[in-house]
């Protein structure tokens, strides 16, 4: 068997976008699964950004310890580890988290769940920014 999870995309706008990520996990879990590919996005009017920066995130997430959001490069880059639990990150203030840009790898955005049990389940939406 496997972890059932979906991604589905509940806005794309000009320079804003919307994920929403669901897991079901069988016990097995995920290990730097691509939730956003960054070669695939469009921005104002058709540009593909060079990198994002994250502005929020709504989570809810049961039976794992964790689950683990980063930017993909040769050391990753991390966004942010969310606990079991409910709860909202917001970086809206300081403008949005950017990726740092760090050498090699794409800048997608990946996941890593920690402490996978069966039945464990997480509810991630993710609101974040193209850049150029």
């Amino acid at each position: 068997m496997a972890d059932t999870v979906t991604t589905e995309y509940l806005f794309q706008g000009q320079r804003r976008h919307v994920i929403h990520l669901t897991g079901i996990s069988d016990g097995t879990g995920e290990s730097g699964v691509t939730k956003v590919d960054i070669s695939t996005l469009t921005f104002n009017g058709g540009q593909v950004p060079t990198y994002t920066a994250i502005d929020q995130i709504e989570y809810h997430i049961q039976g794992y310890t964790s689950i683990r959001l980063y930017w993909d490069h040769t050391t990753d880059d991390e966004i942010a580890i969310l606990p079991a639990g409910q709860g909202w990150w917001d970086k809206n203030a300081e403008g949005g988290k950017p990726d740092p840009r760090s050498a090699g790898g794409t800048g997608d955005i990946l996941l890593t769940s920690a402490g996978a049990v069966s039945g464990a389940t997480y509810d991630i939406t993710i609101f974040f920014r193209g850049k150029n």
